[in-house]
């Protein structure tokens, strides 16, 4: 039986169900991201302090704002000679040398001239991603600057580079300001974190080490580059690889281990060569992890939305727990201090009542100094409004933006980063694997198969052919022997049979043992068969 539908009337919660059901509908994810954290997230934060505890509020720049990567790392671990790399280019502000030279956050933006901006002007620019940064003071806007320039890599990417980190006493007293919250604040908003090391100095000073943990919760944005690998021999560098690993998996609290990227990022000779194609194979993986950001920057920021969320909410959960527990009279100063120290059960208290993973809390001992600068008595209760509307938003309309970050990624066309050294090695005899496995001969007039034809040729005459070809069962025989998975091997006899006819003739039993030679050897297979290993009597056909 189905009854009428009443109208919504306002003693009705009509149209509040309706507007959780429906989620928003959004043009672009842009667009989604701000409006959201406008009108459901911004509130929860504004009336729980999230912002005095955590971090300041976003702004429509952090939305729109191209990717970013961020270099970190010891002085003299070639953070700006990494950047020069890319760039191909000097950058406006740029200082290299051995002793600590980079003493400036600077971010290297894309801009029609050459130029350098300083802090204080770029914290009121509503159009860059940093006005937020005023709240770290003068000591820090002095030391930070923005160097544009006409760059194509930087028409895709940003990238900030770092003061080299410093040990000792020097780190603490002499900055000024808090460094190791100003890295935070650009962990959160950056979609990239290289931490570079020194093959010869590869000791992590105390300072590092707190840095590297101010970087919690942002593990999946670190990568590790161990620098000037190029300076040590083999061995020596197979045990500075083993040490850097193990000193990061005491520092780094994460079960999957890190990605290293060994190489010398700078364009200078190799000093030993002897590693040469490790370097070029790791420096390959690196580029295309730095060339996919633009491609994820969307779905980064909506992840980085989640995790605000989250984050916004535990907080909230904490801020009123706190209220609730202090007396509306007498005795203030003493509870507070009780509530302060007993902080670490009103965490398990809230993770029991709210199903909430451990993961989600703020770090213990940060909290517990925030909070003994804090009146206690100016806190909000519970409001359920607030959470609930935060809770639709991570229930239905995530979910919905989701669709439309695939929605834009299939609509335009891929979008990676190009220019300075990404594209050195795109096209050419110096493209990463050219004249290798497949591609070997690719510039020979001569068939490369030609030169082994004589051995194959022995074996293809012991296989019983018949009309001058070998059967697929005889052939099947021969092949089995590489001990090559059948996958393999059927995509070779796919590529070695030109004709389709399902048989081979002496050129296509070339071929393909030749193709079983490239594979055995470490080479990936090609796709499709490439011209110049099309045997010569073939070619008309594969045209």
């Amino acid at each position: 039986l189905q009854l009428p539908r009443l109208p919504a009337s306002p003693g009705w919660l009509g149209t509040d169900d309706r507007r959780k059901k429906d989620p928003e509908v959004f043009q672009t994810v842009s667009e989604g991201l701000k409006k959201l954290y406008k009108t459901k997230l911004l509130p929860l934060e504004e009336g729980y302090k999230f912002h005095e505890f955590h971090s300041p509020a976003l702004e429509d720049a952090d939305f729109d704002n191209k990717p970013m990567v961020l270099l970190v790392g010891q002085y003299s671990t070639g953070k700006t000679s990494f950047i020069r790399y890319l760039l191909e280019q000097d950058f406006p502000g740029m200082r290299i040398g051995p002793e600590p030279t980079t003493d400036s956050f600077i971010a290297v933006m894309h801009g029609d001239t050459e130029g350098v901006v300083p802090g204080n002007a770029l914290v009121v620019d509503p159009k860059k991603p940093f006005r937020k940064l005023n709240a770290f003071g003068n000591a820090f806007l002095n030391r930070f600057v923005c160097a544009q320039l006409p760059n194509p890599v930087l028409e895709s990417i940003s990238v900030i580079d770092t003061p080299g980190i410093l040990s000792g006493e020097k780190q603490r007293i002499s900055r000024g300001y808090d460094f190791a919250a100003v890295l935070e604040w650009f962990a959160e908003r950056v979609d990239r974190i290289i931490l570079l090391f020194d093959a010869h100095k590869l000791d992590i000073s105390d300072e590092f080490s707190e840095v590297i943990k101010a970087l919690k919760n942002h593990e999946d944005k670190i990568r590790v580059v161990l620098n000037k690998a190029d300076q040590i021999e083999t061995q020596q560098l197979m045990r500075v690889y083993g040490a850097l690993m193990w000193s990061l998996g005491k520092i780094v609290n994460t079960p999957e281990v890190i990605r290293v990227y060994i190489g010398s990022f700078w364009s200078h000779p190799l000093l030993i060569p002897d590693n040469r194609k490790l370097f070029e194979a790791e420096e390959q993986d690196l580029f295309k992890d730095i060339q996919s950001l633009p491609r994820n920057a969307a779905l980064r920021k909506l992840n980085d939305l989640i995790k605000r969320a989250r984050l916004a909410k535990v907080h909230a959960y904490i801020i009123s727990a706190l209220k609730k527990e202090m007396p509306s009279v007498f005795g203030k100063e003493n509870k507070k201090k009780e509530l302060i120290g007993s902080l670490g059960d009103i965490y398990k208290r809230i993770e029991r009542e709210h199903q909430i993973s451990p993961g989600d809390f703020p770090n213990l001992k940060k909290m517990q100094d925030q909070l003994n600068s804090q009146d206690l008595n100016k806190f909000q209760p519970l409001k359920p409004k607030l959470l609930e509307a935060v809770d639709d938003m991570l229930a239905h309309d995530i979910a919905g933006l989701m669709v439309l970050v695939r929605q834009e990624e299939n609509q335009r066309p891929n979008p990676v980063v190009k220019g300075g050294a990404f594209d050195g090695t795109l096209d050419g005899p110096f493209g990463h694997g050219y004249g290798e496995g497949a591609g070997e001969g690719i510039d020979e007039a001569e068939w490369v198969v030609a030169r082994d034809k004589p051995a194959y040729d022995e074996i293809f005459y012991t296989l019983s052919p018949v009309n001058a070809k070998v059967t697929g069962a005889n052939a099947k025989r021969e092949m089995v022997k590489s001990k090559l998975p059948n996958t393999v091997l059927g995509k070779i006899w796919k590529l070695a049979d030109i004709d389709k006819d399902g048989m081979l003739d002496d050129e296509e039993f070339a071929l393909a043992n030749h193709l079983i030679k490239v594979k055995l050897e470490g080479h990936e297979l090609p796709a499709e068969l490439p011209a110049h290993l099309v045997p010569p009597s073939k070619r008309k056909l594969a045209e």
